[in-house]
């Protein structure tokens, strides 16, 4: 048997993961990272990364067809959906060789293989070459994430019923498609499928599309979609999923009546399910909730020596919220920092219109009877948008109106990933309304857009 001792063991190269070893590295200290599959994880093979790349496929051959509004004649432009795939891949592909020249450069020794904390301070190799060996340190790091939570009773085929991981490989367009769930990934893959001539459908059990986002913003986004050719329908309760021939028959109720969808292709996009089995040792006793780890302040687990980070101790399950955790918890193992936990973070869309937030909803806020103010500019006011064919959209910011203390920002707009950084580092500062209205924003740019509707807070926007 095998042992071999190390400062630190990571189990799982996600986000979190290949943060936490990296980290560690930059500490001095000897470091492993046991992955089942590639670096990078599930974020970087088989979501965030991939997906964009499709996104991206899907933006430019809209805006190809667009062209002749900024007095650009094309002939004519097709896609190759292979093609299109294949790209995304080898974009994954890319970036993961990028990880893996990280852990080369910080000395990490990258493991490939299954892995699970059998007791405090060892760590046993399941599957793979290595199996069978124990590792030893005083520090384990679980961050083995999530995976795409399933209905029951549904057997994923990779072409008729597909979760997320096999919708990003899938080997043709499906004329048809029903997407169950309209969080980030149903709408995106929707954007994307619909961009492409697949006639799409989105079903949504509760009240809203992107349920987590500010009512205003999905209501937006809705008639974007509708505009665009994507059928959302929300509110409703399925009551079966049956796959018949090549086709797929759903069943649902919508305001009490019983409706029915064929498509080619169904993909479910309905949440995420903790990846704890198989990783812990169940007499190590860890305690859960829900089916995530919990955590204290130092993200230290209830077994003294077993940490964890990212999607595996619960919501919410973002990839740049788990690199933030795992590099605070290496920071605190090791004595060089106080760690800190979560409390402003950005929610990122890549669909078109592009969705971002952070902080507090107007209905949260109205529910905890706060006394706010909100300020709003519409993209349509903005002469770089307008010049850019992108005035889709507005800025929304709640604010204390009392203090001006920032209480969260909505975008729903072209680039509004990018944008929202500012208000999150305003938030992380306890900057104030002012703070942003004042700050001089370059002319033309987007980020005007920020600025003005932090102004329309106190009716000083200029140009609305």
């Amino acid at each position: 048997m095998a042992e071999s001792k190390y400062d630190l063991i990571v189990i799982g190269g996600g986000p979190a993961g290949y943060a936490a070893a990296i980290r560690a590295g930059q500490l001095g200290k000897k470091v492993a990272c046991i992955e089942m599959e590639r670096a990078g994880g599930t974020c970087l093979n088989w979501g965030c990364i991939p997906s964009k790349a499709l996104l991206k496929s899907a933006e430019l051959y809209q805006s190809i067809q667009k062209a002749g509004s900024f007095g650009i004649s094309v002939d004519s432009v097709d896609f190759d959906f292979e093609k299109v795939i294949q790209r995304s891949r080898g974009v994954a592909d890319q970036m993961a060789k990028g990880v893996e020249f990280l852990f080369k450069k910080n000395k990490i020794e990258h493991i490939t293989a299954q892995a699970k904390a059998s007791a405090a301070g060892m760590v046993e190799i399941v599957d793979g070459e290595q199996k069978g060996q124990f590792f030893k340190s005083d520090n384990i790091l679980i961050a083995t994430g999530c995976k795409a939570r399933r209905l029951p009773d549904l057997e994923v085929d990779g072409e008729r019923v597909m979760t997320s991981r096999e919708a990003l490989v899938m080997k043709k367009r499906p004329e048809s498609v029903a997407i169950i769930g309209s969080g980030a990934i149903g709408v995106e893959f929707a954007y994307f499928l619909n961009a492409f001539g697949s006639e799409v459908t989105v079903l949504e059990m509760l009240p809203q599309i992107v349920p987590v986002e500010d009512e205003e913003i999905s209501k937006t986004l809705e008639r974007s979609f509708k505009k665009q050719g994507i059928k959302s329908h929300v509110g409703i309760e399925i009551t079966s999923i049956k796959v018949d021939g090549s086709k797929v028959k759903i069943e649902y109720e919508r305001k009490g009546k019983s409706e029915s969808l064929k498509v080619d292709s169904v993909i479910q996009a309905i949440g995420v399910v903790a990846n704890l089995d198989g990783a812990v040792a169940p007499q190590l006793g860890l305690k859960t909730e829900r089916g995530y780890l919990v955590v204290d302040d130092n993200y230290e687990t209830n077994v003294k020596g077993i940490f964890a980070a990212g999607d595996i101790i619960g919501p919410p399950t973002l990839a740049h919220v788990a690199t933030f955790e795992a590099v605070q918890a290496v920071n605190g193992m090791f004595g060089y920092s106080k760690p800190k936990k979560v409390t402003h973070f950005p929610g990122c869309t890549y669909c078109q219109p592009q969705v971002a937030s952070v902080g507090m909803t107007e209905q949260k806020a109205k529910e905890e009877k706060l006394d706010y103010k909100v300020g709003k500019f519409p993209f349509t006011a903005s002469g770089k948008a307008v010049a850019g064919n992108a005035s889709e959209g507005f800025v929304k910011v709640l604010s204390d109106a009392k203090t001006g203390e920032i209480l969260g920002a909505h975008i729903i707009g072209h680039d509004a990933t990018e944008l929202i950084t500012e208000y999150c580092l305003a938030m992380g500062m306890e900057g104030t309304i002012d703070e942003i209205h004042h700050t001089i924003h370059a002319h033309p740019t987007l980020s005007e857009a920020l600025a003005e509707a932090a102004g329309a807070t106190n009716n000083q926007a200029i140009h609305i």
